[in-house]
């Protein structure tokens, strides 16, 4: 059977990248299916105040980055926080992206800040310290583009932070047995990611940019991410279905 992913929508492309690089659910829609063809999309336009109203409406569920932070005070992030609680307390598998791992941190006891470290733009390298189970195929290490100022810096209650660096710690997380964070963008091209630095390079600052430009010569494991997005998940459906406790 398809797997139904229910895409949490947090943000849109820039305007002036949008007809090169497509919007966010393209993006995901496109990494994802690119390891399971047979998959089924639905889009949730949170940014928008489009916050779904039953938790039972896909079988998974995956929460895009953003520009936005979660410590914002925007209303619309604090609802899409109440429903993340709402996925909690179901036992829904939830999936964050960037914005959408901090949010599963803000909304369930653990806090966000921005990192003195500053921004993480191009490829982040990371070790991997712990193997779950749906880490199939394992390796040690996960390298994924990012785009980032915030960072997890207290974790929610059940978190095992599964990879990071010194630069971001808590950089992979699973919380409980059903929810998972990553701070990288699986889903972010490099070609993506060179013109959202160069669009950025202001806030961003030109020695960071340099450096981020520089990092997109190494090797992402984007596929990989997606594969292990999609192992959760399926786990997440099965121990619902099968009325494991969870």
């Amino acid at each position: 059977m398809a797997l139904h992913i229910g895409l949490l929508q947090c943000d849109d492309v820039a305007p002036e990248l949008r007809a090169t690089h497509g919007n966010y659910p393209a993006m995901f829609e496109a990494l994802l299916t690119g390891v399971e063809p047979d998959l089924e999309f639905c889009v949730w336009r949170c940014l928008d105040g489009e916050i779904p109203e039953e938790v039972e409406a896909v079988d998974a569920w995956l929460t895009t980055g953003s520009k936005f932070g979660v410590n914002d005070g925007l209303a619309w992030v604090d609802d899409l926080a109440a429903f993340v609680r709402e996925l909690w307390r179901a036992g829904k598998p939830l999936v964050g992206i960037c914005f959408g791992h901090q949010l599963i941190a803000k909304a369930l006891g653990g806090e966000v800040e921005k990192s003195a470290k500053g921004w993480g733009v191009g490829v982040s390298f990371n070790h991997l310290d712990e193997r779950a189970e749906w880490m199939t195929p394992w390796q040690p290490e996960l390298n994924l583009v990012v785009s980032h100022q915030d960072q997890v810096v207290r974790l929610p209650p059940e978190t095992r932070v599964l990879g990071g660096s010194d630069f971001c710690p808590c950089y992979l997380m699973q919380v409980g047995e059903h929810f998972l964070g990553v701070q990288g963008h699986p889903e972010f091209a490099k070609p993506y990611s060179r013109d959202l630095m160069a669009l950025r390079g202001d806030l961003v600052g030109e020695a960071r940019v340099r450096e981020g430009q520089a990092s997109l010569n190494a090797p992402v494991h984007d596929a990989l991410m997606a594969r292990w997005i999609l192992n959760f998940m399926r786990r997440g459906v099965e121990r619902r279905e099968g009325g494991a406790s969870l």
